[in-house]
């Protein structure tokens, strides 16, 4: 990496928070005005986020920020392919949601709010890419957590998005508080929690890991990627803007977990990595099994997400290869970023043809007058044509149609899964199959058929504010995975694996060619466009058990909270005010109180009494000092 000048670099991280400081303190009531500056803001990260990332600069700074002891917190800047690819997704999808909320949030009545809001999530996410040490990573990391809180919640009035806003702040807080206690060990164990210099002590074999530290950094990604157990707050994330779900919660925020992961790489071991896996693997399985009930069109892609995202991990802990060899008498395990490029590869694609359809959904939902029941639509291909044929190229590229982005990063996963891990690669498989099946029964009983409602019978297509994002993202979906032909920015992380040939190749291709078509038909054969779920009607007893599946984790927090929390607090309290304040406190207080009385009832004011008690003290002391009282 080469060392440049920094001088220009904190422009595209400090204009986004210009931006949300003048719409804040300037523009609360011009909603119009406020689009525009965070437009305008969002424009010049794109761009120059492109000029950075395909210019080949790259560069690291860092300045001293806070020290305690010998504690330094730094404030630097680590500009690598990592950083630049990433810089690249959030750049472009967050310009494509600024655009399509412009037509999508034109009659809010807190437009200036909603994109405030955008642009401190920018100036977020920015610092989460650039960040070169984990205690700079984690202010970020809290910040884009508060993004999330406040767009979730911008339709405050609604109690469902106040009660789903506070989910997901606390499923996050649970997830960062070992995040952070992660990055205080890592301090403890290496002196350092700087990603350069980890990475050297990795190469020197100095680094001193263990399975504790990766998995409590884990427990980050676990939060802000929704992993299983924390996964419960991304589909209530739905109640807030739609476009807000495009961005936070399918292409940046919750890809944040797997960059995060992606950086501390150095500090993995065998033993963290398996946990890793099939943490990954159970979420894929899981959220693509709760897919198939939904009706609510977001959810559906919320759910979609959930089971990507698991990919993602699973591609993780699946492609970090790890070998011992022998170095000046010492035995070392070394461990291979083969994972790293795979999991980079499938969010790459993933969050180009998620945001494109999430966006379509924005757009259907906008056009059917905010219907987003998939059973109450239909018939919207010709009512809607620009969002079909866009949703239906992200829809071809989630389910690995062959040549498509998704067909690529997919396969990638699933290369590695066969030749690692067996049980994994069939579970992934599997997943494959129900991602299709879920994904073709939303395009079907969207898109096509008769309307089933006066709201998708009077449809109509958007402006081109909402049309043109689109359109763009449908063209990344379509060549995002000819990785070969990224500029060489890219070349580091999409360094994966040897390509494969022979019978290897021909398993892998059949596989996913497999998986899409026995998915894709049972959706297309078996659902019917009626105002019920098909599969309710034919088999009500599995569809049962997926919809209680699904509430099968809020249930159980529900439990906990009302039947273990809340007694356990009722316990601490009664321990607290009886013991500690009554006993204790009010127990001592009384105790002085009492001897303060006694005391004050000795000085009556009599020289008499004060001559009893001086001869009574003067007896004390002699009976003392004579040995025969003793204390």
């Amino acid at each position: 990496m080469t060392t440049t000048t920094v001088a220009y670099f904190p422009t595209i991280l400090l204009v986004p928070l210009i931006s949300a400081a003048v719409i804040a303190l300037f523009l609360r009531r011009q909603g119009n005005a406020a689009a525009a500056v965070s437009l305008a803001a969002a424009a010049f990260v794109a761009f120059d986020g492109l000029r950075l990332a395909l210019g080949g600069g790259r560069f690291e700074s860092a300045t001293e920020w806070l020290r305690l002891g010998d504690l330094a917190i730094s404030l630097g800047f680590k500009f690598d392919d990592l950083a630049a690819l990433m810089l690249v997704i959030v750049g472009l999808v967050g310009l494509c949601v600024h655009v399509f909320s412009l037509g999508y949030m034109a009659d809010d009545t807190a437009k200036a709010r909603y994109f405030g809001g955008l642009s401190i999530f920018m100036f977020s996410m920015l610092g989460i890419v650039f960040a070169d040490n984990l205690f700079m990573m984690f202010i970020f990391w809290e910040l884009v957590g508060f993004s999330s809180y406040v767009l979730i919640n911008h339709w405050h009035e609604k109690q469902s998005a106040a009660d789903a806003s506070k989910k997901a702040f606390i499923a996050n807080r649970v997830g960062d508080f070992g995040f952070l206690l992660g990055i205080v060990m890592c301090y403890w164990l290496n002196g350092t929690v700087n990603l350069t210099e980890l990475a050297a002590k990795g190469e020197a074999h100095t680094l001193v890991v263990s399975t504790l530290l990766p998995l409590l950094l884990f427990c980050g990604a676990v939060g802000k990627s929704a992993q299983l157990p924390l996964h419960v707050w991304l589909p209530d994330a739905m109640e807030g803007p739609t476009p807000v779900s495009a961005l936070i919660h399918a292409a940046t925020m919750v890809a944040a977990g797997i960059y995060m992961l992606c950086r501390i790489n150095v500090l993995m071991v065998p033993d963290a990595l398996t946990v890793i896996l099939w943490t990954g693997t159970a979420t894929a399985l899981y959220a693509a099994l709760c897919a198939i009930t939904q009706s609510d069109i977001k959810k559906v892609l919320a759910y979609s997400t959930l089971s990507q995202l698991g990919y993602m991990v699973a591609a993780f802990g699946l492609g970090s290869m790890s070998e011992t060899d022998a170095h000046n008498g010492v035995t070392h395990t070394h461990v291979y970023a083969v994972g790293v490029g795979a999991a980079m590869f499938h969010l790459t694609t993933h969050a180009f043809f998620k945001a494109l359809m999430f966006l379509g959904s924005g757009a259907v939902i906008h056009g059917c007058h905010h219907e987003q029941d998939i059973l109450k639509m239909g018939g919207l291909r010709t009512r809607m044509p620009v969002t079909f044929w866009t949703f239906t190229i992200g829809v071809a590229a989630i389910i690995g149609f062959p040549y498509l982005a998704g067909f690529f990063s997919k396969d990638a996963i699933l290369y590695l899964a066969f030749a690692k891990n067996t049980p994994v690669f069939v579970l992934l498989a599997l997943t494959a199959v129900l991602t299709s099946l879920y994904m073709v029964r939303l395009w079907k009983l969207t898109f096509l058929g008769a309307p089933r409602s006066d709201h998708a019978a009077h449809a109509h297509e958007g402006g081109l504010t909402l049309t043109l994002p689109l359109v763009l993202l449908a063209a990344l979906s379509l060549v995002a995975g000819y990785h070969t032909h990224y500029p060489a920015v890219f070349a580091g992380v999409f360094d994966l694996i040897p390509e494969a040939h022979g019978t290897e190749h021909t398993i892998i291709f059949a596989t996913s060619l497999a998986v899409m078509l026995v998915g894709g038909s049972i959706a297309w054969f078996f659902y019917r466009s009626t105002p019920t779920d098909t599969l309710a009607d034919k088999a009500p007893g599995l569809f049962a058990a997926l919809a209680a599946l699904k509430h099968s984790f809020d249930r159980a927090y529900d439990y906990y909270v009302a039947k273990i929390q809340q007694r356990f607090a009722l316990f601490v309290n009664f321990f607290e005010q009886i013991f500690l304040a009554g006993l204790i406190v009010r127990g001592l207080a009384g105790f002085v109180g009492l001897f303060g009385l006694g005391a004050r009832a000795l000085h009556v004011g009599n020289l008499n009494a004060y001559v009893y008690w001086f001869l009574l003290g003067l007896v004390g002391l002699w009976l003392f000092a004579t040995g025969l009282v003793t204390l």
